[in-house]
């Protein structure tokens, strides 16, 4: 699939019209819901089992832990696997936990640590679900509607968020916590259905398979030695470093602050919701108007931190929550932006292991900022804590002008344009290192160009395989020049040339246009002894 930002003035609900799309948007919502009616009965019934700080806060860690620590091996698994099948599995391990919480809890046999243990299965399965669910979505729509279908997903989360905790108490309070569970365990069977009505065209396997510890590094190499990704990631990181801090202090806000109650802390989380909502709807009118990705960036990270400044100096309850409608709209407007520009610089082939790597830093930077921002109210106050926050955001905002997003114009489709390598020796595929040698023939006084034109071929070949590379002068002929680099085995070879994409065809080609000899520059493969 060809990297390319979405048309910007395309429908915030056109990805509605695409039936598959539709469909497993209606049921992931569904799901979500069903998932946030579990959390608020297990915070519950911890309450009665162990009413300890630690262990209540023990089931929240239990459930979101697994995402930071398990996203890279879940994004390497949704790349190897058919996602679809790794999806099913995933919901009915999640459908399982719901049904044996309902049980353990109707029989009354449930304890502190069997419930955190369960909590922590549920957390597995959201770790390994979230990297197959985003790097699906571009398989249900055009890439015209990418930007859009990601707003949804992101407005899906904020619609269950708003729903979900309501329903779950209404439940908890009329029928009991075994039956909240129950209704969760139900939500999964939705989602099995959507999933298995989903007749997905799961893309040719080219080259030799990957093995899962071989799939992380790849992974690992790919976002070191891509500079749009690392840019996306580094974006994204310090956003969330400052844009955690009203998430983690807001519940502090609601009642030291504005000393209110649950009830208002419930209305500032639902208005975060109905912001994301309104923001998601708004965000194709947004990005027109305000230049596209980076203008909207900047909007979002702006608007977050006029939030936070106004939570901090406004001590009104009815302010507040208008000022938390203002932090979801730029929230939306922030995740859409990195999170569809990280879709449209990763190719097909390591798409999952991108996202998933990004999940690790929005799932680290939450956490990070988190705890630094809890730490300086804890040593000063919670609405000082917010003004340096929005303060230190606003400055990142505008020195992170310097390094802007990709545009995300690049094919990455793979181009086929490498000849097959030829062996004249069996050659077992984990054998190696190879080592690749390109000669070319470039007058002396071509070289400085030469050099120039082929340093950003390196990256290209260290993202795609290469363990080493350089470029050599012939001492002996003044007019050869060799490129030489090392893979790791013969099957990560044949992969490589895989992974070659329309975009790094382009560039090769002006490489190989400073090439002088007769013939086309002369590849050789050496295998390890």
């Amino acid at each position: 699939m060809s990297a390319r930002l979405p048309n910007p003035s395309g429908s915030a609900l056109a990805p509605l019209r695409h039936r598959v799309f539709a469909v497993l948007w209606t049921a992931t919502v569904i799901g979500n819901v069903g998932t946030w009616m579990r959390d608020v009965a297990s915070g519950w019934l911890m309450t009665s089992l162990a009413p300890s700080p630690v262990m209540v806060a023990l089931v929240q860690a239990a459930g979101t832990l697994p995402v930071f620590l398990l996203a890279l091996p879940a994004g390497a698994l949704a790349d190897l696997l058919d996602r679809r099948r790794l999806l099913i599995g995933v919901q009915m391990l999640l459908g399982f936990v719901s049904l044996a919480l309902a049980v353990f809890t109707l029989l009354g046999v449930m304890t502190p640590w069997l419930l955190i243990m369960l909590v922590l299965m549920g957390g597995v399965g959201a770790a390994l679900a979230a990297p197959a669910w985003q790097s699906s979505v571009p398989e249900m729509v055009p890439r015209a509607d990418l930007g859009a279908a990601v707003a949804l997903n992101s407005m899906g989360i904020n619609v269950s968020r708003a729903i979900g905790p309501v329903l779950g108490g209404l439940i908890l309070a009329t029928l009991g916590v075994a039956a909240t569970y129950a209704v969760d365990a139900l939500s999964y069977v939705i989602v099995i259905a959507a999933l298995l009505w989903w007749r997905r065209q799961a893309p040719v396997v080219e080259g030799p398979r990957e093995t899962l510890p071989g799939a992380m590094r790849a992974g690992l190499r790919y976002a070191a030695n891509s500079a749009p990704l690392r840019r996306v990631l580094l974006r994204s990181a310090v956003f969330f470093l400052f844009g955690a801090a009203h998430w983690a202090l807001l519940p502090l806000l609601a009642r030291h602050v504005l000393g209110g109650g649950p009830a208002l802390y419930g209305v500032m989380l639902a208005a975060i919701g109905a912001g994301a909502v309104g923001g998601a709807l708004a965000l194709p009118w947004l990005r027109q108007r305000l230049g596209g990705a980076e203008g909207l960036l900047l909007a979002g990270a702006l608007g977050s931190a006029a939030a936070q400044a106004g939570l901090a100096v406004i001590p009104s309850e009815a302010a507040a929550v208008l000022l938390c409608l203002l932090a979801g709209a730029a929230w939306i407007a922030v995740l859409t932006t990195v999170n569809t520009t990280a879709q449209a610089v990763l190719p097909n082939w390591v798409r999952a292991r991108g996202l998933a790597l990004y999940l690790t830093v929005f799932a680290g930077g939450m956490t990070l900022g988190s705890l630094a921002w809890g730490q300086v109210a804890s040593f000063t106050s919670v609405p000082t804590a917010l003004l340096l926050a929005a303060a230190l955001g606003t400055a990142a905002a505008f020195a992170m002008r310097r390094l802007p997003l990709p545009a995300g114009t690049e094919s990455l489709d793979p181009s086929h344009h490498w000849a097959a390598p030829e062996a004249l020796m069996p050659m077992a595929p984990e054998r190696g290192p190879v080592a690749v040698q390109i000669v070319y023939q470039v007058a002396p006084e071509r070289q400085a160009a030469f050099r120039a034109a082929i340093a950003p071929l390196g990256a290209t070949r260290r993202r795609d395989g290469a363990l080493a590379w350089a470029v050599f002068a012939d001492t002996e002929a003044p007019d050869r020049v060799v490129e030489w680099f090392v893979v790791a085995s013969w099957a990560e070879h044949l992969r490589q040339h895989h992974r070659v994409t329309v975009a790094d065809q382009a560039l090769q080609a002006t490489v190989t246009a400073l090439h002088e000899g007769t013939e086309p520059p002369r590849v050789t493969h050496l295998i390890a002894l």
